[in-house]
């Protein structure tokens, strides 16, 4: 698994989701509808994913998994950083990329919203 890849291919798929190098070309910036739901870039040359993350799964989610760190430059309550490393598989991956935008989609008003945020399970293993 690359993060990067791994990362980038669950985002395209979820629906109007879009990629935007606002930062220059070392940031991949996901947004859908305008907001932003995952960001990549390189922290000292290791490849990193900040998702958005409700507070209560972000803290539990750094205290079992050392690769997933508070999020780099964003709210540390409500973004996290995650890592290649231990525990980190392209199932977690994909969960967190997809519950990162759902978290991005429900917070839009309900006619901009492509889907259901409550309902839509994306790539996520619930769906599986």
């Amino acid at each position: 698994m690359t993060l990067h890849r791994t990362a980038a291919d669950c985002a395209r798929e979820l629906p109007g989701a879009e990629l935007e190098h606002p930062f220059g070309d070392d940031w991949e910036v996901f947004k859908v509808r305008g907001k932003v739901f995952m960001l990549m870039t390189e922290v000292p040359g290791r490849p990193v994913v900040i998702l958005k993350s409700e507070p209560g799964e972000a803290l539990a989610l750094r205290e079992h998994n050392s690769h997933i760190t508070p999020g780099y430059h964003m709210n540390k309550k409500h973004w996290i950083t995650l890592e290649d490393g231990d525990g980190v598989d392209e199932s977690l991956v994909r969960e967190l990329v997809t519950e990162s935008y759902r978290l991005v989609v429900a917070h839009l008003p309900k006619a901009e919203q492509p889907v259901d945020p409550h309902s839509y399970a994306g790539g996520t293993r619930a769906s599986r």
